[in-house]
């Protein structure tokens, strides 16, 4: 029996060993020669063209590397800003911001790795690093932060697309400085997909620290490069899809959550055009955050209503205060009559129950009962006695009738998805311009924060060798001994590495706190 055993493992090590794989807990990995000759290809292509580019590639992953610790070091000021503030600012304003896919840790990176055997790895240590994203979309849904499992996809998407763009950069700068391409893989740690490229060492010891620089450079400079075309692919996407779909006449609803405020007979439904919240113009769905935001910050807005309407709508009701101090005058149980507030030249404090909806259509939006002057028809600004931060809003959603929503704005934006872009024939999806918008700003962020926290010199991290090969190049001349090179290096690791680990430390401390 235990020789048959053996028999077996001995045989399912050779099948895994057959096909590259390399299975071990919570960790599967995939190598394969197979793309070797592509590699060459492209290592091979334009040499002078590739010299250029990935020269550049080195000047922005040195400067990255600069950039990076002024980066850290702001965000930390921010975090530490933020704990000792009794009202914080909003976790959008900060420059870098903690992600998490999960509540105990997350991967964004791959980075380079010195096996001393014979074999150059992309690899991060993944109970360490936590990634972070560039905040440069505030109102859209971050991963782990208010990521739901329709954008995991996306997620995990971007990150392995990324990672793999990152490796590639790696392999051709190596295969262009003459080290030899051992072979490229993929691999899965828990759940998170990343990527490595298996290159010779000893080749990669006996090039030119320059040399070294462009091949470390090369997966940040990529990173760089996916970040900035997927950001002109998301400007430019309006024009692109120009030939199937129009932008600026309104935002178009896509979903609408089963626990929506907006959900109901009188509600929004899917493909209805979004043209105007109160009295602000919607042409796109950032004018709806907007607004939304807009309505949201600023008190209440009232409607004209005339001497005669509203002495025609009103009916005597007892007026009592809430606890939040508001006052509320319908006591009818009516889901139709809403608590209006008016003042007239005897008193400043009259309250009406009127029924919404026929007060607010057909009705201009107003501040103060100046607004309301016109033809010389006696009128008052009315407005809704609601609840603190509750506000009552028209949404204009032609041919439909206006909805009146009655509620915090925020819920009406976390629970309504809308896209800029009209389908121009009823064939075409109104989904599509919405996945290529969202992939887009996920590969923007999270191809950034490759960018931005690989080039972060800290051990086991992309920004270690080019530190290394960087203090090599302009420090021998002025320390000869390596031995101190390798000690200066050393205590700046040490000094970013420590950066590094505060800012994952009290980023996720905040985010956990809050």
């Amino acid at each position: 029996v235990l020789q048959s055993s053996n028999s077996l493992k001995a045989s399912y090590e050779d099948w895994l060993l057959t096909y590259g794989l390399s299975v071990s807990p919570f960790h599967l990995r995939w190598q394969t020669a197979l793309f070797n000759r592509q590699f060459y290809n492209w290592g091979r292509w334009k040499p002078k063209f590739l010299y250029l580019w990935f020269s550049v590639g080195m000047v922005f992953g040195i400067v990255a590397m600069f950039g990076s610790v002024i980066l850290l070091g702001k965000t930390l000021l921010q975090t530490l800003t933020q704990m000792l503030t009794e009202a914080p600012k909003a976790q959008n304003d900060r420059m870098l911001q903690v992600v998490v896919s999960v509540p105990s840790s997350g991967l964004c990176l791959r980075t380079i790795a010195a096996n001393f055997g014979a074999e150059l790895f992309v690899f991060v240590p993944l109970v360490f690093l936590l990634c972070f994203v560039l905040l440069s979309c505030p109102h859209q849904q971050v991963p782990g932060v208010n990521l739901p499992i329709s954008q995991l996809t996306y997620f995990f998407s971007a990150i392995l697309i990324s990672g793999v763009i990152h490796e590639v950069g790696h392999g051709v700068a190596a295969i262009r400085e003459q080290v030899r391409f051992n072979g490229f893989g993929i691999f899965i740690f828990i759940v998170y997909p990343g990527a490595f490229v298996d290159l010779f060492t000893t080749h990669l010891q006996l090039i030119s620290p320059v040399q070294q620089l462009r091949i470390f450079c090369a997966g940040v400079w990529h990173n760089f490069v996916l970040g900035v075309a997927s950001f002109m692919v998301l400007f430019l996407l309006p024009a692109i899809l120009f030939p199937f779909y129009y932008t600026g006449v309104g935002a178009l609803v896509t979903e609408v959550a089963e626990d929506s405020p907006a959900n109901g007979p009188r509600g929004l439904f899917v493909g209805d055009l979004v043209t105007n919240l109160q009295d602000c113009p919607v042409y796109n769905v950032e004018d709806w955050n907007s607004c939304l935001g807009d309505i949201s910050e600023k008190s209440q807005v009232g409607y004209c209503v005339s001497a005669a309407t509203l002495q025609q709508l009103s009916f005597p009701a007892r007026v009592y205060r809430r606890l939040d101090g508001t006052v509320e005058c319908c006591s009818n149980n009516s889901l139709t009559d809403i608590c209006f507030s008016y003042s007239n030249k005897l008193d400043s404090h009259l309250y009406a129950c009127l029924p919404a909806r026929k007060v607010i259509e057909a009705s201009k939006v107003c501040r103060t009962n100046m607004d309301c002057h016109k033809d010389f028809v006696p009128s008052f600004c009315v407005t809704p006695s609601l609840e603190n931060q509750t506000r009552l809003i028209r949404v204009k959603h032609p041919p439909h009738i206006d909805m009146l929503y009655v509620g915090h704005p925020m819920h009406l934006q976390y629970t309504v998805s809308l896209s800029s872009f009209v389908p121009r024939q009823n064939f075409l999806s109104i989904d599509l311009p919405v996945v290529i918008e969202t992939f887009c700003k996920y590969l923007i962020s999270l191809s950034g924060a490759l960018a931005v926290i690989n080039a972060v010199p800290c051990f086991a991290l992309d920004g270690q060798w080019i530190l290394n090969s960087f203090l090599e190049a302009t420090l021998s001349s002025l320390i000869v001994e390596k031995q101190n090179r390798e000690l200066v290096g050393f205590l700046i690791l040490l000094a970013g590495s420590a950066l590094l680990a505060a800012n994952v430390a009290l980023g996720l401390w905040m985010v956990t706190a809050r």
